[in-house]
């Protein structure tokens, strides 16, 4: 089809004028940067496919209608999705009786239809057809009592939602990434990354758990330069935790895991010793190989990142009187551990904090923190290791529970850019 300039202005503007955005001098007066082109061949289907986890260790896919999205919503279209062990706890015992349930929170897409109500993301940004996106958390209900006390601690709320972890729905079946489509619903939080590579974009939910598990490590004003931290667990979390800590300046990060490829990727991230617990028979070769690293007094703070109680309970002998452990692991009840109050909490005073999730406002931190860990040249993006197609998310999965590599994406195959 061939238009002359003047055509091709007409239908620029008719597509502005349906999608209720300001115009080129509009929105330049607005200091506002000129949308994308439109390429018609990304015309919004009636339907669309979804990954259903219909009950434990079962996924499904189905096809469901598409509606029209309403005036205070966005439709996005999935570009990719990493798999958390959330998911992986999901699909093997469905803790928080979801199912049916389309998983995948750690998504990002494109901005193929925006609401007339809606102007701007979370932080302020213009947001367009076009635009890459991030979802953060939906608004908690007014009847949460910590949420309308304490805004700062609205991610302990008993309703906290957050897309994939949330229930299906009569009209609406696509709230999770393993999906063609996503549409986000009026209280959400959401952010523009257009300047961020696809890799990058998937990182920033993890990297979000991260910043704020060192946002409550901070408050025991243990966290300094001269610090000696323990990083134990060096999975996904664990290793961006290590790039987190390296990237606020600790100078001496020790990682310990039973994986010994982990371990060197925790050595590329930012850490400067790595332990390996299989070179250790039992606890108290690991106590004395910390020693050894921290003049024999042990670490001034440490964050447990495991999900097994047994590293639990180790954690506190590897910590220093006066110092500090924040406790990252366990998403999901993975059982009780034995700790001793006199000899691992009194004797020591040790200054303890949990981390549950995020706030939607570490969104931005967790962005700007993947920025500068790059810039200072902490290959963060490495983290990723594998890339599966939705068509082949069986074997994602699978791959993801044997622990082969390290954060593992599911690309949407269907995705088509609005952009040139």
């Amino acid at each position: 089809m061939n238009l002359n300039p003047a055509e091709v202005e007409k239908i620029v503007r008719e597509v502005f004028q349906k999608t209720q955005l300001k115009p080129a001098a509009v929105a330049a007066q607005a200091n506002i940067p000129a949308a994308p082109a439109i390429v018609p061949a990304t015309s919004i289907p009636e339907r669309a496919r979804a990954v259903v986890l219909v009950e434990k260790e079962k996924l499904e896919f189905r096809e469901f209608p598409l509606r029209k999205i309403r005036a205070d919503e966005i439709l996005v279209r999935v570009e990719s999705c990493g798999i958390c062990g959330t998911d992986i706890h999901c699909y093997k015992n469905d803790p928080f009786n979801l199912c049916p349930v389309v998983l995948g929170h750690e998504g990002t897409g494109e901005v193929v239809a925006v609401g007339s109500d809606v102007r701007m993301d979370s932080v302020g940004k213009p947001v367009r057809p076009g635009d890459k996106i991030v979802t953060s958390t939906l608004e908690t209900s007014t009847a949460c009592m910590i949420a309308k006390y304490n805004p700062a601690k609205a991610n302990l709320c008993d309703d906290l939602q957050i897309y994939g972890l949330l229930p299906d729905e009569p009209d609406n079946h696509f709230n999770g990434y393993f999906g063609e489509y996503l549409i986000i619903r009026p209280g959400s939080s959401f952010f523009v990354v257009n300047d961020m590579s696809l890799d990058l974009r998937v990182l920033i939910e993890p990297a979000a758990v991260a910043a704020h598990a060192l946002e409550r490590a901070k408050k025991t004003g243990l966290i300094n330069f001269r610090s000696r931290i323990i990083v134990q667990g060096c999975g996904p979390i664990g290793l961006m935790m290590i790039a987190i800590v390296r990237t606020a300046g600790v100078n001496n990060i020790i990682a310990i895991d039973g994986n010994a490829a982990r371990l060197e990727t925790a050595k590329r991230m930012g850490a400067d010793h790595a332990i390996n617990i299989r070179d250790y028979p039992d606890r108290q070769g690991l106590i004395e190989a910390v020693g050894k690293l921290t003049k024999g007094m042990g670490a001034h703070f440490a964050f447990q990142v495991t999900g097994v109680p047994a590293a639990a309970s180790t954690i506190w002998k590897l910590v220093r009187r006066g110092g500090g452990i924040c406790e990252v692991g366990f998403f999901v009840d993975g059982g009780d551990c034995t700790i001793n109050p006199h000899e691992d909490i009194c004797k020591k005073e040790i200054m303890l904090v949990g981390s549950w999730a995020y706030n939607s406002w570490e969104y931005p931190n967790a962005y700007h923190f993947l920025q500068r860990a790059e810039r200072i040249g902490l290959p963060v993006e490495k983290l990723i290791t594998h890339h599966f197609s939705l068509d082949r998310i069986h074997e994602a999965f699978q791959t993801n529970i044997r622990q082969e590599g390290i954060k593992i994406i599911v690309d949407n195959p269907s995705f088509q850019s609005l952009r040139n």
